[in-house]
């Protein structure tokens, strides 16, 4: 049997009822991302998990989905675009539906580590159908919506977590997505239609294998030493930095990084092109989109669990508060946009980083008998500007700066880090923030003690991030390139 092209047909070719198909699926995936947050307190307590549970709830998702996503392009690739997001979608439907039923703390993080496949999938060959179907300017107003779709998707995640858990209760979270992605499997099923035969432009029609090959080796390994890398960290909180449960993981990560670069520069067709990986723009953009999605996660992870574990605040109040923190963020990557073209790359993402470390330190006066709306949110909204453009600088830069032939692959690149700096960062947080999150409800000051060290640690990374981007990322202004970074969100 031929595989499908990625060159997909639709019936009104370039019509915006596809898009919405698709942006709709890519929402789901957004949301999931920022939803559990509000959430993890509820499913701390009906499933009786502690805190090294509740942070794999949160990381089992992105460390898969940015794991695994350039596997899903080349799959895209090879397969069809079709084909993957059909597969995608239906495995994501199903892991929600399976995450709603979970009963238990293992079953809840295997379907979450499945929504993350599913994404992964559905994710790049969305894109690709995208960028296929849609031509000129159509396709730049269909990219600008895809990248608007993230910002909304956080602030909506946000908001949908804290309704529905103080609503229906916290399975709806994943309920919600089950006639969601049905529906919208069928309709993309109906309207994205494989072609006949194969294109004739490219590498094809030189007779190239290599879009065929798949580099399954690299996309395991790389995972699995992100997942040793996060295990060995959220050990840490309970075990020591020093001790063997922590060190025999962090060092086996080490080493399975060490197999995967080695790896790299054997295959014929490498998940990441070690040229590309040693480009000063690629390096600059995977180092700000890391810490800037680590210190975003991370700043969501210790906020909920402070609001909720030590306020006791519910549900529905702590989406309601985290709101503007998420509207916070789609302004200030608005904001960078602007700026970028006007001043380059290098003093916005220094700026962004100070903002976010100004911001941090404002969250450090939080106790329990001071009021959020006066400690947490103002310095929570402020970090979550600089975060914004921060996400832009990443993606801007680095994107104006790589030949035309690796944009593909740098964006990729980018996608990966952003998910996998979500895991680390909330992997980081929950260990530092471990003294805090051991026993039931705080009542005393020591009750926020890991709390406030777990957000000291993010003012002082967001420091030292402003101090590296000095030197690290491009000077200059870079030509023209999308405002999206990773998912858009």
């Amino acid at each position: 049997m031929r595989p499908d092209t990625s060159r997909a047909k639709v019936r009104r070719p370039g019509g915006w009822g596809l898009l919405t198909l698709l942006c709709l699926a890519q929402f789901m995936l957004v949301v999931d991302i920022t939803v559990v947050q509000v959430a993890l307190p509820s499913i701390g307590t009906d499933l009786a998990l502690g805190r090294a549970a509740l942070t794999w709830v949160v990381t089992a998702y992105t460390l898969c989905f940015g794991g695994l996503m350039v596997l899903g392009g080349r799959l895209a690739d090879t397969l069809g675009a079709r084909r993957t997001l059909l597969a995608g979608l239906g495995l994501f439907t199903a892991a929600s539906l399976l995450c709603a039923l979970a009963g238990s703390g293992a079953v809840l993080i295997a379907g979450r580590a499945l929504q993350g496949v599913g994404a992964a999938l559905l994710s790049p060959a969305a894109l690709a159908v995208i960028t296929t179907v849609y031509h000129g300017e159509r396709r730049g107003r269909a990219l600008g919506v895809w990248a608007a779709v993230g910002g909304t998707g956080a602030a909506f995640g946000v908001l949908l977590g804290g309704l529905l858990t103080a609503g229906p209760g916290w399975a709806w979270v994943f309920v919600v997505n089950v006639p969601i992605g049905v529906l919208v499997l069928a309709a993309v099923a109906t309207a994205v239609r494989p072609t006949t035969g194969q294109t004739t432009t490219g590498p094809a029609r030189a007779g190239a294998a290599a879009p065929g090959r798949v580099d399954v080796p690299g996309a395991v390994l790389v995972t699995a030493a992100t997942a040793l890398l996060i295990y060995g960290l959220v050990t840490a909180g309970d075990a020591g930095w020093g001790a063997a449960p922590t060190l025999l993981p962090l060092t086996g990560a080490a080493l399975l990084y060490a197999l995967f670069v080695a790896v790299e520069r054997v295959v014929r067709t490498p998940l990441m092109r070690a040229a590309t990986l040693a480009r000063r723009p690629v390096i600059s953009g995977i180092f700000v989109m890391l810490t800037a999605t680590g210190l975003m996660l991370a700043l969501f992870f210790l906020s909920s669990l402070y609001l909720q574990h030590v306020r006791g605040f519910g549900a529905l109040e702590t989406g309601l508060l985290f709101l503007p923190v998420a509207v916070a963020i789609t302004a200030g990557a608005q904001a960078g946009g602007r700026l970028i073209p006007r001043v380059g790359g290098r003093p916005v993402a220094v700026a962004a980083f100070v903002l976010t470390a100004a911001g941090a330190a404002l969250m450090t006066g939080i106790s329990p008998g001071a009021s959020p709306y006066a400690t947490l949110l103002p310095g929570f909204a402020l970090a979550a500007f600089g975060i914004g453009p921060a996400f832009v600088a990443a993606t801007t830069t680095t994107m104006a700066n790589v030949p035309p032939g690796e944009n593909g692959v740098a964006s990729g690149v980018l996608n990966t880090f952003h998910e996998l700096g979500g895991s680390i960062g909330v992997a980081v947080a929950s260990a530092v923030a471990a003294p805090s999150l051991a026993g039931g409800p705080a009542d005393g000051p020591a009750g926020t003690g890991g709390l406030v060290a777990g957000l000291t640690v993010c003012a002082v990374t967001a420091g030292a991030a402003a101090l590296v981007s000095l030197g690290l990322v491009p000077p200059g202004r870079p030509a023209a390139v999308g405002h999206g970074h990773g998912h858009g969100h």
